[in-house]
């Protein structure tokens, strides 16, 4: 075959098939060696999986590539990267917060623990213990600094978001009850303000759940009860 008909066969091949080893490779170009399918594989854009051992390939083809850069087809994972260790690098460098293994290993589909080790024996992502498990950062000490100070603002949202899900406790309930005694009139928000230093944190939602179920809406007003 000549180089352009070659090129042609594997372009088809990659149109007919989306994902080709180099046994289909080299049968489409007719029993062709390796080193000769690859001399033609090169004037394509193609990629080769980071996982399977970077066994399969297919055509680079950029509106694929999900928001991580990623292209999937079952189990067999594609990265704009190329290898599965500048992929690593970059989503660490990307994230705002930093990534866990975790989360890294959902985005990518595969376990990343001895990439991360090899890309922190290098130098070129660094780590910081958090909430029980490693968070994985940029190497530049500034970006860093950005990256733990986003992840502890997340946590801490998580933390609200977390209790606010909770119902009162009797404490709670004790605590808005025993301020509306000292102010009557007031309303959630205004209880709320009162209760600021409360251990543990009283939310809005939590003191709007206790005004619902005591009917304490009612308290101040006109012709309203008294707290018994």
């Amino acid at each position: 075959m000549t180089l352009d008909r070659s090129v042609e066969t594997l372009h088809n091949l990659f149109i007919s098939e989306t994902v080709v080893d180099l046994p289909g490779i080299r049968a489409a170009l007719g029993n062709a060696s390796a080193m000769t399918a690859f001399r033609y594989l090169r004037q394509l854009p193609y990629l080769h999986s980071y996982n399977h051992n970077s066994r399969y390939y297919c055509l680079y083809e950029p509106a694929r590539h999900d928001r991580f850069g990623i292209w999937s087809v079952g189990d067999i994972h594609f990265s704009v990267d190329k290898t599965l260790g500048k992929t690593v690098q970059r989503l660490v460098y990307e994230a705002p917060a930093g990534a866990t293994h975790r989360e890294l290993q959902e985005w990518l589909g595969v376990r990343v623990h001895n990439t991360l080790l090899t890309l922190l024996r290098r130098g070129e992502i660094e780590r910081e213990p958090c909430m029980r498990q490693y968070l994985y950062l940029h190497s530049d000490a500034d970006i860093r600094q950005q990256q733990i100070q986003q992840r502890q603002a997340l946590i801490e949202a998580k933390d609200v978001e977390q209790q606010d899900k909770e119902p009162p406790t009797d404490d709670m309930v004790i605590a808005v009850l025993l301020t509306l005694l000292s102010h009557p009139e007031a309303k959630v928000a205004e209880v709320v303000r009162y209760l600021q230093g409360h251990s543990p944190p009283i939310s809005m939602q939590q003191v709007d759940a206790i005004f619902a179920c005591y009917d304490l809406d009612h308290i101040g007003k006109k012709g309203g009860g008294s707290i018994s």
